[in-house]
């Protein structure tokens, strides 16, 4: 068949069968001709119609009975059904997401989702009695509404949808129309001695952990990451992740474990950059003693 999502004689006659009750019959009749060409005659039978082809293999005879049988039947046929409308007709488009993530990463702003409680639903049993209704069929199920709050460096973003992604969905399309005509942020040059600025370029190669433990190495603090929540369904879920260094203590929340571990330290790395820097201790130098060379005669 040209088109493989076109529907097969047998399958047009299964359905006439079906909306008219009765229960379609293929019988094997004959079969002549030699073992490479063979010829095989097959019987349909519909409720008191009869029709008979050939064909190469049997199969083929019956697509070729069940052609014969909805051209010339004269019971009712159902009423073809309308296409369906695909809601995505291209299927290689970007979805709102995808396209907002894009735009994040070259603001340097990460696209941050955190989901909201649904809004609470009025108390109608206050007023009305509806004593013995959950008994019977009368009373209709609320749709639920989910919501996302997105967070795009200092711009907040709300979305709702039937589903949770339909609300990450929507929250995207209004922070895209938002910030698609926006600049994007120039990092500002820092102002400072050049022995910070090279303290700085150093721990830029470095990730945020692992700037946290090498501080805290130095000042003698102990630290430790902790996940204190996780939620949200196993395809999107969230955690959160609190750091504690000495007196300080800071959450990250992600999609991953390590996303959150990561956004705790930077919160923290906040705090601990305020702390004045640590005296710096000479190290005494080292004398050795010079051994006399031995002149060997």
């Amino acid at each position: 068949m040209a088109n493989p999502k076109e529907k097969t004689p047998m399958c047009l006659v299964n359905e006439l069968a079906r909306f008219n009750r009765i229960q379609p019959q293929y019988k094997l009749l004959n079969e002549r001709g030699p073992a490479h060409a063979k010829m095989f005659t097959v019987q349909l039978t519909l409720g008191e119609q009869t029709w008979e082809a050939e064909g190469s293999s049997i199969k083929k005879a019956q697509h070729a009975a069940a052609s014969k049988a909805l051209n010339e039947t004269t019971l009712p046929k159902p009423t073809p059904r309308p296409p369906k409308n695909n809601v995505n007709n291209n299927p290689g488009s970007i979805t709102p997401t995808v396209e907002l993530n894009g735009l994040a990463m070259k603001r340097g702003e990460p696209a941050i989702y955190r989901p909201l409680d649904p809004k609470p639903i009025p108390n109608y049993r206050a007023n009305y009695n509806f004593r013995g209704m959950y008994n019977q069929r009368y009373h209709c199920p609320v749709p639920k509404i989910f919501y996302v709050q997105l967070t795009v460096g200092n711009s907040e973003f709300f979305g709702e949808g039937k589903t949770r992604q339909a609300a990450r969905h929507n929250a995207a399309m209004k922070a895209l129309q938002a910030l698609q005509n926006e600049p994007i942020p120039e990092k500002l040059p820092q102002n400072g001695e050049t022995g910070k600025e090279s303290e700085e370029d150093k721990d830029a190669n470095k990730s945020e952990i692992s700037v946290v433990f090498e501080i805290a190495l130095k000042r003698n603090i102990p630290v430790s990451f902790e996940v204190i929540k996780e939620s949200g369904p196993p395809h999107m879920k969230s955690f959160v992740t609190r750091v504690t260094v000495g007196e300080f203590t800071a959450e990250g929340e992600g999609n991953s474990k390590k996303l959150s571990k990561k956004r705790a330290a930077m919160a923290v790395l906040q705090e601990l950059k305020k702390l004045p820097p640590l005296p710096v201790i000479e190290k005494p130098k080292l004398y050795f003693k010079k051994r006399p060379k031995t002149i060997l005669k």
